[in-house]
This record gives structure tokens, C-alpha cells and sequence, in this order.
């Protein structure tokens, strides 16, 4: 069995055809209905330094405690 695909949306209940596709009529049809994309999870990036050179305001100081 060949198969063709054609693209069409509907319109009132009746598929449309993007283009005249000379179909007879009593032909046997598929109609395949894509599901709806599914919507990916909005990830928020950690914050990140416009400048790396920046990074020096951020080095760490190791303190002690007094009296330890």
C-alpha cells in the first residue's frame, strides 16, 4: 500500500487540503491529529557575573574566631 501525506486543517467539521488534491470520491483515508507540543519547564539561570574579572569582590576571607 502506497501512502501520501497532505496537510489540511478543519474547517466546520470537514478537512480542508492546503492545495487541490484530486481525490475520488469513497476513497479510504487516515487522519493523524499531532498532539499539542509539550510546554518545557521554565528554567531560571543562576546569576552570573557580567565581568569575570568581577569575581575578585567575591573571594572568600577566612576569618577566625576571637579567642579560639
Amino acid at each position: 500500500m502506497a501512502i501520501k501525506a497532505y496537510e489540511g486543517i478543519i474547517k466546520n467539521g470537514r478537512v480542508e487540503f492546503e492545495s487541490d488534491i484530486p481525490l475520488p470520491d469513497k476513497t479510504r483515508v487516515y487522519v493523524i491529529i499531532p498532539e499539542a507540543g509539550v510546554v518545557g519547564i521554565a528554567r531560571v539561570p543562576g546569576p552570573r557575573l557580567a565581568q569575570s574579572e568581577d569575581a575578585v569582590d567575591f573571594e572568600m576571607e577566612v576569618a577566625e574566631e576571637p579567642g579560639g
